[in-house]
């Protein structure tokens, strides 16, 4: 076979170099290796097939806009790791022969994982419309076809510094397919070793806001070009149109939490509110003492609801439904997962005033990480910052989550309900009541967030993890084309 690829790696340590360099050549197919380099002056190159391209970022526009012009070949593959690739036979034959096949502007595999020196299978997801996360897990190994490549660096009228790679891919998902290959095509080495659950906040961590504005700007302007960017104009919201014994619902659901319950319920109960309140606790059937623990306070508290559902195929999410339609519910509903609790006595307060000062339909509120000892962790306060009064609705598409604690305006989530998941619950309704109401923000910590080994989301394998990423992505796909509707004028849900 021809030799048809252009290569772009970054630079690294000589080590792994020469065994990215020696994976990439005997593959048979790799015409020259560019190394992408922010140092003033280069080594002296010990691999004749080697040149080296100066740029300060490798995912920046500028080395995108760089690439595409040292380019002369039919494919451009792009290795975004720095440590040593070790390609499977015919890899990239196959890459491009696929590509060929679909006439794909971008195509990724399946990879294996070396991590601590133990080998596994590391498959990702399918691409869809809605996978507009800029974290999205495409390996490290992506080839391009060249043609896809200059047509989307044709069209970047934005400069980049962060978002460039995220820039080309959303634009060459306009007019090609990004194709996923479910095969493990290569390996790579993973150094981050961390459990599912401490990686999931990364991109709040305040040290990445300057990068999470970059990413909002160009999932905006993908927005705008696809028509599905919603302007900031939003129903009116009238809190008078319907009668409620209580002001305020916590809602909990909860399921074996017999360690935790009890703060939960607690820091609830001892809330003081100028008006009236009471706490609706879910229990999923517990099995560990649960139970009994709730079924002490509604002896002693006449403003605890315990409700045990009559089906056994309840979610979170289903939980949530039978909170939110219970003869009790007051006006707003708010959450509080059963692991945490709010942070002092006046979060209801302050939760409410919101819905009536902001006149949303939602409020987001922020956290404090803490362990089970309430001793605070890295990186501390999520106040997901990146929701904005202005882009927020869109934005939300971008990111993994809207934040908490949540809060609802009852008649709204109501109208909606809840999908009987154990993830991405909040999400979905989220992004529906985003579609046509503000929604309100808090960011003040309210409530404290225990991360712990007993957490749902603690230490996820990677097969849970992909179908928790597929199917919040189909939950924006979903939304997205439910917005395209509302442009277009004929959608209205």
């Amino acid at each position: 076979m021809d030799k048809k690829i252009t290569s772009f790696i970054p630079f690294s340590d000589k080590e792994s170099l020469d065994c990215t360099v020696k994976s990439l050549k005997d593959s048979g197919v790799v015409s020259s290796i560019v190394i992408v380099t922010g140092i003033d002056s280069v080594p002296d190159s010990t691999y004749p097939e080697v040149t080296y391209m100066k740029s300060a970022v490798f995912a920046s526009t500028a080395s995108v806009k760089k690439m595409a012009d040292a380019a002369d070949t039919e494919y451009i593959l792009i290795y975004t790791k720095t440590f040593p690739l070790d390609l499977g036979k015919f890899a990239l034959s196959r890459m491009m022969q696929v590509c060929e096949n679909v006439y794909a502007g971008m195509v990724y595999s399946d990879y294996f994982e070396n991590k601590n020196n133990q080998l596994s299978p590391h498959p990702v997801i399918d691409y869809q419309e809605g996978s507009l996360r800029d974290d999205f897990n495409f390996g490290s190994v992506i080839l391009y076809k060249t043609s896809a490549f200059r047509d989307a660096c044709k069209t970047m009228d934005e400069e980049f510094r962060f978002a460039g790679l995220y820039d080309l891919r959303l634009k060459i998902s306009k007019t090609h397919p990004v194709t996923h290959l479910p095969e493990m095509l290569y390996t790579e080495i993973e150094p981050d070793t961390r459990k599912s659950g401490e990686k999931q906040f990364d991109y709040v961590d305040p040290r990445n806001r300057e990068v999470q504005i970059e990413m909002e700007k160009a999932c905006t302007g993908h927005l705008k070009k696809i028509n599905g960017w919603l302007k900031p104009e939003f129903r009116e919201i009238r809190f008078d149109l319907d009668k409620f014994e209580f002001e305020a619902s916590v809602i909990i659901p909860v399921k074996n939490r017999v360690k935790t319950i009890n703060d939960a319920m607690g820091s609830v109960l001892s809330q003081k509110a100028s008006f009236k309140f009471n706490l609706i606790v879910i229990d999923n059937h517990s099995t560990d003492g649960t139970t009994e623990i709730v079924s002490t306070f509604t002896q002693t508290d006449r403003r605890v609801v315990h409700i045990i559902p009559e089906r056994f195929d309840l979610g979170i999410g289903g939980c949530w439904n039978e909170g939110i339609f219970h003869k009790k519910c007051g006006k707003f509903a708010i959450q509080l997962d059963s692991d945490d609790l709010y942070i002092d006595n006046n979060v209801i307060n302050r939760v409410v005033e919101a819905f009536y000062s902001q006149q949303c339909a939602m409020v987001v509120g922020s956290y404090k990480m803490v362990n089970f000892n309430l001793e605070e962790l890295p990186p501390g306060l999520i106040d997901h910052k990146e929701w904005t009064p202005g882009n927020g609705r869109n934005n939300a598409l971008r990111i993994n989550g809207l934040g908490a604690p949540r809060a609802f305006y009852t008649p709204v989530i109501r109208s909606i309900r809840v999908p009987n998941v154990s993830y991405g619950e909040d999400y979905a309704v989220g992004l529906a009541i985003s579609r046509h109401y503000q929604i309100g923000r808090i960011y003040e910590p309210l409530y404290l967030c225990r991360r712990w080994e007993g957490n749902t989301d603690a230490a996820l394998d990677i097969n849970r993890a992909n179908a928790h990423n597929l199917y919040k992505d189909r939950l924006r796909t979903i939304e997205l084309l439910a917005r395209k509707q509302i442009i277009k004028g004929t959608g209205n849900n």
